[in-house]
């Protein structure tokens, strides 16, 4: 069944005017079906928080019917807010004691902006620690977006992130790999994915820890992998949450740090995003915009003189098919091993330590090889 609208947070009305089917709870009630719980913990800074959150909704929402999906969405007091997001946090988001309380199915972690060099210094760091603990005890899966990728495998693995020369940003080709995984069933052997970050691991670490590389990239290296048991913790590296824009407006962010001078060089593109048409709007904007050395007054006018509107048609989206049909076919592995007592991580009978029974599965069963 739908995504289901168990509270009053705005995303439900934004997605139900894109036109996805959200079912009120009401309705949800009279029907027997059974419902699957996941938690979203979204770290990311306020500009981007409700961004979020639609995002990692719509994908769910997306998702085949078999079964109705409640969307939790909870955060960390630790994160430094403004009063706009802390107003939207209390009205819309729970508690992590709460849901401990009422149990999870699965949970989904955000990524966040990098601030400190040290990963273990970030303000997230301790309260997520919390939440993995409890998680690898109670909840039957978690998927993993960038940052809280880097977070989960130097938690439980001893995986460190490294500095990039330069920012990994843009669209990315990917293949898949030879790991026979039914969380990459039926999706094409290559596909697109954006990526944006400034700190990596590689499919080296992965293999070399144990855990399985699932897609990977010659230009972006990792984009998915699992934990050893192929199933408890799923990592992308990349976003396939985005939206078209969500990179267009990274970029202009990125503009806008040059206009004020927090930024010393005029930003590159991010890589295989933008087309040629594209390309020519924004040359002829940084030709208009000029240098740096203009007064606050005109560089600020400046900043409205982006071409956002027109960039808009000319950046296509050619990764959330993919994407969704992962996310698809976790939330069915999920619906298939999670018990309906959300205190229990399994129905009975599944092995804790191979709950797809993935030693047990031929390679010829995963329809890519």
């Amino acid at each position: 069944m739908p995504l289901i609208a168990n509270s009053d947070l705005p995303t439900f009305d934004r997605l139900r005017q894109e036109g996805q089917e959200i079912l009120p709870e009401r309705r949800a009630k009279s029907q027997d079906i059974r419902e699957l719980h996941i938690g979203l913990l979204n770290m990311m800074p306020d500009a981007a928080l409700q961004a979020t959150e639609r995002q990692f909704l719509r994908m769910v929402g997306a998702c085949n019917r078999i079964a109705q999906f409640h969307v939790h969405p909870f955060t960390f007091p630790e994160i430094p807010r403004d009063e706009t997001a802390r107003e939207h946090i209390d009205k819309y988001y729970r508690s992590f004691e709460d849901l401990k309380v009422e149990g999870l199915d699965a949970l989904i972690l955000s990524g966040a902006n990098p601030v400190q060099p040290d990963i273990t210094k970030e303000p997230f760091w301790q309260p997520l620690e919390e939440v993995v603990k409890w998680a690898k005890d109670n909840v039957c899966s978690v998927m993993c977006s960038c940052l809280a990728t880097h977070a989960i495998v130097q938690q439980l693995w001893g995986i460190e992130r490294y500095p990039l020369a330069t920012k990994r940003w843009g669209v990315y080709s990917n293949r898949l790999t030879l790991e026979p995984h039914p969380l990459t069933s039926n999706i094409n052997t290559r596909f697109d994915a954006p990526h944006s970050h400034v700190y990596e691991v590689n499919s080296e670490q992965f293999r070399q820890a144990g855990l399985k590389v699932l897609a990977e990239s010659e230009e972006s290296d990792l984009h998915l992998g699992v934990s050893p048991d192929g199933f408890r913790f799923v990592f992308f590296q990349g976003h396939p949450e985005y939206d078209a824009i969500s990179l267009l407006k990274e970029y202009r962010r990125e503009v806008v740090r040059f206009i004020q001078g927090t930024r010393k060089d005029y930003p590159p593109y991010p890589e295989g995003y933008f087309g040629n048409e594209a390309k020519s709007i924004l040359t002829a904007f940084e030709k208009e915009i000029g240098t740096q050395s203009d007064s606050q007054a005109n560089n600020e006018a400046k900043l409205d003189l982006f071409p956002e509107n027109k960039l808009t048609q000319f950046v296509d989206n050619t990764w959330s098919d993919t994407g969704k049909a992962i996310v698809n076919n976790w939330l069915g592995l999920v619906y298939q091993v999670a018990d309906r007592d959300r205190s229990k991580v399994f129905m009975d009978k599944v092995d804790p330590d191979d709950p797809l029974n993935l030693n047990k599965m031929p390679p010829s069963s995963n329809s890519h090889l």
